[in-house]
């Protein structure tokens, strides 16, 4: 999968609402109402993760999920991290 040029990203932003470049990734915090929320939210994302086989990079502190996605193999952001940023949003 190849990477996205700058412009790219900047309107792929616009597209994925409240996602954020982070150097070669995007990230996005999603506030749940305690822990046991966060956690079900964790494990919601499990099966798109598995389907794409694109796999985020999770934080989880009390009642906040920070999502980071980025295509580790290629060095930065494709097409995947925003599929599955979309799928995520649809999940929250």
């Amino acid at each position: 999968m190849a990477l996205m040029a700058a412009d790219e990203i900047h309107r792929r932003l616009e597209e994925v609402e409240g996602w954020e470049r982070s150097g070669n990734s995007i990230r996005k915090r999603f506030k749940l109402d305690d822990f046991v929320g966060a956690v079900r939210f964790v494990d919601s994302l499990v099966e798109p993760a598995e389907e794409m086989g694109h796999h985020p990079d999770l934080e989880v502190s009390w009642n906040t999920v920070t999502v980071k996605l980025s295509t580790h193999s290629e060095g930065g952001l494709t097409e995947a991290d925003f599929d599955l940023a979309g799928r995520i949003d649809a999940l929250a």
